[in-house]
């Protein structure tokens, strides 16, 4: 018995739609490029995040539930196609088992899924065949498609696709062919059925989709256009408002917290900001008020030495006020400079000693303690200034000496430097206040004693620049101030 050939009477058109999408992009490319097309759907494409998320769960669901449909489609069509084959086979065999035992009658039964039946012998003429065939001229092949054979059977009445098995057998009388037509009816109409259950299933879960996704993209972003709004409402003005914080650990309650925080930070260089400002007015205003007293009453005084004596007050109240003014000035270079640490390396032991080489005339003799050479990455000039304000804030609190010590801490390297004077303790409280600006502890530390209350503050905001602390200890000495720096290479 020769090989079964499967044949399609109506072959598909396979690629359609893969031309059609073809077509559509060539049409469509000409539309896509042109600007104002361009333009119109960049402002009908949506803005807000709920609608893009919406849509990308839409999209992506769409993606998915085609793929799926087509894969399911495929193997149902497959499975489906199979079976027609199978029971085509079946019928192609019983029909050959006939002709070969020589029992073939002219009118052939048909079996269940089997549209025709119909047998010709070598010289074509009609030897058996289906009762819907009686009279029908032996079947003749119209071509090919994809490798196999197909028959026109529009003449038989039969307008739906079918697959037609041939298959050529030996009887007593001689060969004959079989062509057994099974009809693709059954698995079109499965087909079609499973075609329109995906597309409505496809439609609700993209509906579904959609609004889930809506619902729980509006009810995820309302805690931020809380937040959006409460910033938007807040003004310099009042900082001290806070913006909603949603319960949870979710990214929009740390994204609250940090809001929160950065309002807080806002709000404490505000109060600072202005407290300095208000301080420095004052600490302006005092010797402005001190020094026209002065200049009024030596204008009109008539005793020169009277008007000497108060132009010497004048003078000494000017110093005063430059000092305070390159005080302030320093301030505002430090707060402008931020973050940026100085990287430039520089021999912090030969920066000690030189300055203190030029303490000679201070009131009390400083002594220096410094091992090794040091080096720290730093701007000379502003790590001068910081401890020529410790010394300053030494003398001006010590009772007989001041020392100053430059170590490495063994541990990690880095630089070390204390400056150490024997007068009264500071009360731990106390000791981080003494770092805020304008600060005096007590009468020791009045105007008349020569600070302006920042010498301090500067160390501190130098020290922090370079990546270093200021801290306050109790030593057996007295009371140190202790300056730690990152150093760079020891030599």
């Amino acid at each position: 018995m020769a090989e079964a050939r499967p044949i399609a009477s109506k072959p598909r058109i396979v690629g359609a739609g893969r031309a059609a999408r073809r077509r559509a992009g060539v049409l469509l490319r000409p539309l896509t490029g042109h600007p104002r097309t361009a333009a119109l759907i960049r402002r009908l494409a949506p803005r807000s995040v709920r609608a893009r998320t919406t849509l990308a769960a839409c999209v992506s669901v769409a993606v998915v539930m085609l793929a799926a449909s087509a894969v399911v489609q495929t193997l149902l069509r497959v499975n489906l196609e199979h079976s027609v084959e199978t029971g085509a086979h079946e019928e192609t065999r019983a029909v050959s088992r006939l002709a070969a035992t020589g029992r073939l009658t002219a009118q052939l039964p048909l079996g269940p899924g089997t549209d025709f039946i119909q047998v010709v012998d070598a010289d074509g003429k009609v030897v058996a065949q289906s009762q819907n065939l009686t009279g029908r001229p032996a079947l003749a092949p119209t071509g090919t498609h994809e490798g196999h054979r197909t028959y026109n059977l529009d003449a038989l009445g039969e307008k739906h696709d079918q697959r037609v098995t041939t298959v050529t057998t030996a009887t007593p009388t001689g060969p004959v062919t079989i062509h057994v037509g099974a009809s693709l009816r059954t698995a079109d109409t499965a087909e079609d059925i499973t075609t329109a259950a995906l597309t409505g299933l496809s439609t609700l879960l993209l509906l579904t989709v959609g609004a889930l996704t809506w619902r729980t993209t509006g009810r995820a972003l309302r805690p931020v256009e809380a937040i959006r709004a409460e910033v938007a409402a807040i003004s310099d003005r009042d900082l001290d408002r806070r913006v909603p914080a949603p319960g949870g650990d979710d990214e929009i309650a740390r994204l609250a917290e940090t809001m929160n925080a950065m309002l807080e930070r806002l709000e404490a260089a505000g109060v600072r900001q202005r407290r300095f400002i208000a301080d420095a007015s004052h600490e302006l205003r005092s010797p402005l008020a001190v020094l026209r007293t002065q200049l009024e009453v030596a204008h009109t005084h008539p005793d020169p030495k009277v008007r000497d004596t108060l132009m010497e007050g004048a003078l000494q109240d000017t110093e005063r006020l430059q000092a305070l003014s390159a005080d302030l000035l320093l301030l505002a270079r430090l707060d402008a400079t931020g973050q940026s640490r100085p990287g430039e390396l520089l021999d912090l032991t030969e920066l000690v000693r030189a300055t203190v080489a030029t303490r000679a005339v201070d009131p009390y003799p400083v002594s220096l303690h410094a091992t090794g050479d040091i080096t720290v990455p730093g701007n000379p000039l502003w790590l001068g200034r910081l401890l020529t304000n410790l010394l300053d804030n030494a003398q001006r609190h010590a009772r007989r000496a001041v020392t100053v010590r430059l170590t490495a801490d063994p541990a990690t390297g880095d630089a070390v430097l204390d400056v150490t004077n024997d007068g009264p303790s500071i009360a731990p409280a106390d000791r981080e206040r003494i770092f805020e600006r304008f600060t005096r502890l007590d009468d020791a530390r009045s105007r008349d004693d020569g600070g302006t209350g920042l010498g301090l503050p500067i160390a501190l905001d130098i020290a922090a620049l370079h990546g270093g602390t200021i801290t306050v200890e109790d030593t057996p000495d007295g009371l140190t101030f202790r300056t730690r720096l990152t150093a760079g290479t020891r030599r």
